[in-house]
């Protein structure tokens, strides 16, 4: 005991609670182990049933509520100091309630996996991205920020087209905090492709600075933690779970590319970060900072309707103009790159400038079809065609993995008369090979940068000018800063705008607007390219204006005709089974409970199957629930759910404010 308590347990108590990272609501008791203690804000090893699990001690006793024989001991405590302490047990309470999850899986989301610390962190993270030079702030730039310091702790929107100088706002205001003995968490979307806000923090702040990213292992992730945990590290950087970082005395959130939906997590909790970042500014009485240049429509709802404070920026101080935009009508084209967008490439590419090409989807076809019977090929596992991938002569799913090689007949009437339909970057990274022979051409999308460091590696041969054109997925749409790009095509517009998805058109319009932000950053002669089959759809028509305020007016004057946010609040529960009848029973037992909501301020849509019916083998059903506030949405969930018993078979996910209906 007295080797446990130099390592920092003084005076454990006997009796412990764990909660588990399981869908158990209950916490269990425990005897603490003399021999390796733990405390309050430990991990301990225990067996939970017949299996050993590691679980956080949320409560420690000098009495137990249990009697003595019932109770057992713990294994052993896992760590030499407390990981975290009663406000991160309170945080995760609150998430627990918000976001319909166990305590123990709220913490699990929370806090690093790590058994072994690790610090060996900084300086990992290759260094990729121009432009870590600070300019002189604008007058613009100089308004918002004194603006934002001189008002107290509350919310704003710096709001500003692509290259208007955000992230400097963003970076001075942390340097104000942190002068006067305060802590920063600053969120982005994705930390590999967001090299610039990284390279200038380490370079401002120096060990102070603090990375979470998921390319670090769990032993990395905990040594960062301890780091600002102890006060070692007060500017701390990274992705969506870096919100929940211990950082003391919180004086600023920084959270850039509001709209991305990578801030919500995809598992249980499924939680967005900005809300979470919502209630943790209030709690602590910290400024909250939201940028981006196309805000989500909730964000644009709230600055408009003087919920949220907005400050503008409308110019670039590196000297670049917004890009001329043309918008191309692709129905008399006959190959993927239409000839205005060539005739465009081949000009830059003469005057020794770069270019970017965009589009959502990889592989080198969209499905293989049969030309006799009209049958497409599609994923064993889910109700999602088959993406034909050239270079790997394979079929493949995006969704669970799943590959096959392409068969030489159909497989349903036998006809030889099959191919290809709809394309992907493979097979356009292919044709403007042939159409411009002798370039330096490379790809950016998941397939093309599996090996670690390959992502870096073409990022740093784009900004050296050794890559003529950089053709990609989403990744090229994000945060890429590079003065000699001159010329942006996006390939095919219309990807994504007939998804059954309420959101389908913010996400269409926000890339577009994010890619031809590429263009023209340092240069006033910046082109960008919209090739489209539908150049009369309103999303295309206002995106290629840079029509934000229409835009938004046409979506919100939408979204309040159909019910959807930010009018109302919806929650989505998902069964999903290997049993498709035991899927279709269970929500339709949740449905019969959702009835007693008729005459109610909560509305009640489905049971229905997922547009993408089947993932992974597993069936799926949805049942939406909407209201008009949280509490009533929160108190209706409650009620369907409560005292429900599903077949084993059958998994429940519960998504409060869902990004996306698939």
């Amino acid at each position: 005991m007295d080797e446990q308590v130099r390592q920092g347990v003084p005076a454990a108590k006997p009796y412990l609670r764990l909660a588990f990272p399981l869908p158990l609501e209950a916490r269990y008791w425990y005897k603490n182990s003399p021999e390796s203690p733990a405390g309050l804000g430990y991990r301990a090893e225990a067996f939970l049933g017949r299996r050993k699990a590691t679980g956080f001690v949320v409560e420690e006793a000098d009495s137990c509520p249990l009697e003595e024989n019932l109770l057992k001991s713990i294994i052993r405590g896992v760590d030499k100091e407390p990981l975290f302490d009663a406000s991160t047990v309170a945080l995760a309470q609150w998430l627990s309630t918000m976001y319909f999850c166990s305590l123990g899986e709220a913490l699990g989301a929370m806090l690093p996996s790590g058994r072994r610390e690790s610090s060996q962190v900084l300086g990992e993270l290759e260094d990729f991205v121009i432009g870590d030079k600070a300019l002189p702030l604008t007058e613009e730039q100089k308004t918002a920020l004194e603006s934002i310091l001189a008002s107290e702790p509350s919310t704003t929107y710096l709001y500003g087209p692509t290259g208007t100088g955000k992230t400097e706002v963003f970076l001075q205001l942390a340097e104000s905090q942190l002068a006067s003995g305060r802590s920063v968490i600053y969120l982005v979307p994705e930390i590999a492709l967001t090299g610039q806000v990284v390279r200038s923090a380490r370079k401002r702040f120096g060990d102070s600075c603090a990375v979470i990213h998921s390319r670090l292992s769990p032993s990395q992730k905990l040594g960062e933690w301890r780091r600002i945990l102890s006060g070692r590290a007060s500017m701390i950087i990274g992705a969506r779970s870096a919100i929940f970082s211990p950082a003391r005395n919180l004086g600023l959130i920084v959270i850039d590319e509001e709209h991305e939906g990578s801030y919500k997590s995809g598992n249980t909790p499924r939680y967005h970060a900005r809300q979470v970042a919502m209630y943790r500014a209030s709690k602590e009485k910290a400024i909250l900072i939201l940028g981006s240049a196309t805000p989500s429509v909730e964000a644009w709802h709230s600055c408009e309707s003087g919920a949220m404070k907005k400050e503008t920026l409308r110019q670039r101080p590196a000297g670049g103009a917004f890009p001329s935009i043309e918008v191309v009508d692709m129905r008399g084209e006959k190959t993927t790159i239409s000839a205005r967008l060539a005739e465009a490439l081949r000009a830059t590419k003469a005057e020794g400038r770069q270019s970017i090409l965009f589009l959502n989807r990889r592989g080198f076809s969209h499905f293989f079809v049969c030309n006799t019977c009209g049958a497409e090929l599609s994923c064993r596992n889910c109700s999602v065609s088959l993406t034909y991938h050239k270079e790997q002569n394979q079929l493949v799913c995006h969704y669970c993995g799943y590959r096959a090689a392409p068969p030489p007949a159909c497989p349903h009437c036998g006809s030889l008369d099959v191919g290809w339909k709809g394309f992907g970057t493979e097979r356009v990274a292919e044709e403007v090979e042939n159409l411009f022979p002798g370039w330096s051409i490379r790809r950016l999308d998941a397939d093309s940068v599996t090996k670690k460091g390959s992502l870096e590696s073409i990022l740093e041969e784009f900004r050296k000018g050794k890559i003529d054109l950089l053709l990609g997925t989403q990744m090229v749409a994000k945060g890429l800063n590079f003065p000699g790009v001159k010329t942006v095509g996006l390939v095919l517009a219309d990807a994504g705008l007939n998804l059954p998805d309420f959101r389908a058109a913010e996400r269409v319009f926000s890339l577009i607007v994010q890619v031809a932000g590429r263009a023209g950053r340092y240069d006033p002669d910046g082109r960008v390219y919209i090739q489209t089959f539908r150049p009369d759809n309103p999303v295309i028509r206002l995106a290629s204006g840079m029509d934000m305020e229409a835009f938004y007016d046409r979506e919100l004057m939408l979204r309040q005709a159909q019910g959807f946010p930010p009018f109302a609040r919806i929650a989505r529960l998902v069964l999903r089974s290997k049993d498709r009848e035991a899927c279709i029973g269970s929500i339709r037992q949740l449905a019969r409970k959702g009835l007693s909501f008729r005459g109610s301020t909560v509305e009640l849509l489905g049971p229905s199957e997922c547009p993408l019916g089947m993932i992974a083998g597993s069936h799926r059903w949805q049942l939406l629930l909407r209201a008009f506030s949280l509490s009533e949405l929160h108190k209706a969930v409650r009620t369907i759910i409560e005292g429900v018993k599903f077949p084993s078979s059958v998994y429940l996910e519960i998504d409060i404010d869902p990004v996306q209906l698939l």
